[in-house]
């Protein structure tokens, strides 16, 4: 099918074909259940963020009998794949935020304290109050921690400030990141952008951001006011290289400069000066806007345990060591990790979570009937990578870099497409609902 036929089927349809793809039909055959388990095992799951929620319901799909405990104080529910849409002035701060306990399954109990202690030795969980929690299986699925002040001089409460953005503190954060670099292309100057050394999350969000300034710059003709630097932590643009080559063209293409092998250290927001650390020592860049993204590490309760990995690239920040293929982890077997927290290649997204659960539920539950699973998770990751307002490159990609589009021959995942728009826009936010659920 063409690209033209595609968009003459009507928005309303192609979307209804998407979330199809995108549901439950697209899950390995070995992650579908087909009838529930009975058991009485305690199982515990540290957070209740997408992966943490996400888990809950499936587990609630698949077992009969068994205790399933979720420990987080959060209250709000944030809708992360929305702050970007946010940040770019389309949503309110309020598109993102919905409450924790709208998607907490019958049957399963939320203890809505913080998890302080994970005790995989003891097979326990200790929250903020003290209050022991014992468990026969454990999935954790805390999110990773903002490490802002892995930054000299930033501080949360800067953004919005002293020409300082930052997409990923929280939706607020975000709309103020708007207002920031809103407030810089109606005047120009020099517009910052980087990401950190670290593993992080939606790797492609930091792109996505210096496109859209540009593309906000020349909506009010003042592009030729302005000078775009964006600043890699390495020597490329995305861990993809087809996809990097293809980022180097358009930022070539639309004039905006690259500096490669540049580590944001420290901030002055009172000069407005960023400080980064390079291979020829530290240097420093002059801004009006930035849009600063933090080092990212494990939270803290999971480093401090003995479940991250001990050497290789993921033991620094304390990421949980886990086998790739099946989330579970390499020296306590009846502990998961899945979400931003797992040491793993890729997957710090929220497509990689509607994959990598499935998988590591259904070798728990194997494990619950004393039996073996062969569901695998290859690293399917997403990004829809934006490149203007009203077009993105959904790109879709695994553990060997290698590209697998959902929907090859209606969606080529290096054009520059609006069906890619209004899957992110639009299809991405139901699909993740659904997700919660235990639905796709």
């Amino acid at each position: 099918m063409s690209l033209n036929q595609a968009a003459g089927l009507g928005r309303r349809r192609f979307l209804a074909g998407a979330l199809a793809a995108l549901g439950a039909g697209a899950l390995p055959a070995a992650a579908r259940a087909e009838g529930k388990v009975r058991a009485g095992a305690r199982i515990v799951i540290a957070g209740a963020g997408a992966a943490g929620l996400a888990s809950a319901a499936r587990l609630a799909q698949r077992l009969e009998g068994a205790s399933i405990t979720l420990v987080d104080r959060r209250r709000d529910h944030y809708y992360q794949p929305g702050f970007t849409l946010i940040a770019a002035g389309l949503k309110p701060a309020s598109y993102s935020v919905s409450r924790t306990a709208d998607y907490v399954p019958q049957g399963v109990s939320l203890i809505p304290e913080a998890v302080a202690e994970i005790d995989p030795v003891g097979n326990k969980v200790v929250t903020e109050s003290g209050k022991a929690v014992p468990y026969d299986f454990l999935i954790v699925a805390t999110g990773l921690e903002l490490n802002y002040a892995g930054i000299a001089g930033m501080d949360t409460a800067l953004i919005g400030k002293e020409g300082i953005g930052s997409v990923y503190a929280g939706p607020e954060q975000a709309a103020a990141t708007y207002a920031a670099m809103s407030r810089f292309a109606d005047t120009g100057g020099a517009g910052l952008f980087l990401r950190p050394a670290t593993e992080m999350k939606c790797a492609g969000a930091p792109l996505k951001y210096a496109f859209i300034t540009d593309d906000v710059l020349r909506r009010r003709g003042n592009r030729g006011k302005a000078e775009l630097i964006y600043c890699a932590q390495n020597t490329v643009l995305f861990s993809v290289p087809i996809v990097s080559e293809k980022v180097r063209m358009l930022f070539a293409d639309r004039g905006i400069a690259t500096r490669y092998s540049h580590v944001m250290s420290a901030i002055d927001p009172g000069r407005r000066i960023a400080t980064f650390a390079t291979p020829q020592g530290p240097q420093e860049i002059k801004y009006d806007f930035t849009n600063v993204i933090p080092p990212m590490r494990a939270p803290a309760a999971v480093r401090s345990s003995p479940l991250p990995w001990q050497s290789g690239p993921f033991a620094a920040d304390g990421w949980m060591e886990v086998d790739p293929a099946t989330l579970r982890h390499k020296r306590f077997a009846n502990v998961f990790g899945v979400g931003d927290v797992a040491g793993v290649p890729k997957g710090k997204t929220a497509a990689s979570v509607k994959w990598q659960v499935p998988v590591a539920v259904d070798h728990l539950v194997a494990s619950i009937e004393g039996k073996t699973s062969d569901a695998r998770y290859n690293g399917y990751t997403s990004c829809p990578l934006i490149t203007r307002i009203g077009q993105a490159m959904l790109v879709e990609f695994d553990y060997n870099n290698n590209l697998i589009p959902s929907f090859p021959g209606i969606i080529a995942p290096l054009e520059e497409l609006w069906i890619s728009w209004v899957m992110k826009e639009i299809a991405l936010n139901p699909t993740y609902i659904a997700m919660l659920r235990g639905q796709a």
